[in-house]
């Protein structure tokens, strides 16, 4: 066999071609976990997480949801016991979601406003126990609603200004119990505003306002309907909830949230949406929060049931994806787990 040439400085033989040497290797920051660490350039935490919870009456209660597997309805008293191991993983703050017979709804949600309700109680349950934990709550007509819409309906209509009042005097109730922070998720026009005046009028000028400035109609949200028995009993909520199709709208409704007051902005869904988390991210010095909802967990859920996914790397790939787009915090039912493991 002939001798081959010798290798010439700056080139490489690889199968008889000559290679160019290469003066930028980017693999050398990714060769071990140590060195991917120190140039990792995002980061997911435990006080990233929000934990949304499904409260029932009742005591001893830990009912399952079957459209959204090892996620639960709890009574109060186990909801404040899940909670604090919660708290204990590092998990500070916690979303709750009441589901209600039909016998305490009707067409105006008068129930969301009173004092001894199931929120309220657990509310005060929890901040008794937790004083620490910020509580979350929310504010929409939709758990009340004998309609199953966000507002009140007359004649098949979403009437906006008078949802209004009642979305205020339900805020005050919240924040009258002990809730941090206030989340209306209703989409009416104007309501981050009007909750903002009657929250300062009855002196909780402390009390935040978590707006869901970006919330779509989406089809993701079939689940947590489920959890709370909230399905519409007629039409769609198309006509208050976002446009799919819409960008721009969405940093339109941050910019009105801001101005009337809300301390932190939200979008959701989240992984349809990473480009609309990006805009607002880019758009808003207001902290930037991101709801991965039911449909999103399900589906999850149910490839790694089936074996198609190993769980828990996607679940940690999914967080990072929606923190990479820009979310400073992440509603996910995932929360406590996912604690759990960082």
């Amino acid at each position: 066999m002939a001798n081959k040439e010798p290798i010439q400085d700056g080139a490489a033989e690889t199968d008889g071609l000559e290679m160019p040497e290469l003066v930028s290797r980017p693999r050398r920051n990714r060769k071990s976990e140590a060195v991917r660490s120190l140039v990792r350039e995002t980061h997911l935490r435990r006080d990233n997480l929000i934990w949304p919870l499904f409260v029932v009456d009742g005591s001893s209660q830990k009912i399952p949801i079957d459209s959204m597997p090892d996620c639960f309805r709890y009574s109060p008293d186990v909801l404040v016991t899940e909670a604090k191991e919660a708290f204990k993983r590092g998990i500070p703050a916690v979303a709750l979601f009441p589901a209600l017979p039909d016998s305490l709804k009707d067409r105006v949600g008068t129930e969301s406003t009173n004092p001894d309700g199931l929120l309220q109680r657990t509310v005060r349950q929890l901040k008794d126990a937790l004083p620490e934990l910020a509580v979350i709550t929310d504010v929409a007509l939709d758990p009340y609603s004998s309609d199953g819409h966000d507002g009140i309906v007359e004649d098949g209509e979403i009437l906006n200004d008078e949802t209004l009042e009642v979305l205020a005097a339900m805020s005050v109730s919240q924040a009258e119990a002990g809730a941090d922070i206030i989340a209306p998720s209703d989409m009416m026009d104007g309501r981050v505003g009007r909750i903002r005046e009657a929250l300062d009028a009855a002196g909780f000028t402390g009390v935040s306002i978590l707006s869901y400035s970006a919330k779509y109609a989406s089809a993701f949200y079939g689940p947590f309907r489920d959890a709370l028995d909230s399905e519409p009993r007629s039409g769609d909520k198309k006509t208050y909830q976002m446009d799919p199709a819409n960008c721009e709208e969405a940093v339109r409704e941050v910019f009105l949230d801001e101005e009337e007051g809300a301390d932190i902005v939200m979008v959701k869904p989240a992984l349809a949406y990473l480009d609309v988390i990006a805009r607002v991210k880019s758009e808003t010095m207001l902290p930037v929060a991101a709801y991965n909802v039911s449909g999103e967990y399900a589906m999850l859920k149910a490839a790694a049931r089936l074996g198609w996914l190993d769980e828990d790397a996607a679940v940690m790939e999914t967080l990072l994806a929606i923190r990479r787009a820009g979310a400073d915090m992440i509603l996910t039912y995932f929360a406590r787990d996912v604690a759990e493991r960082l």
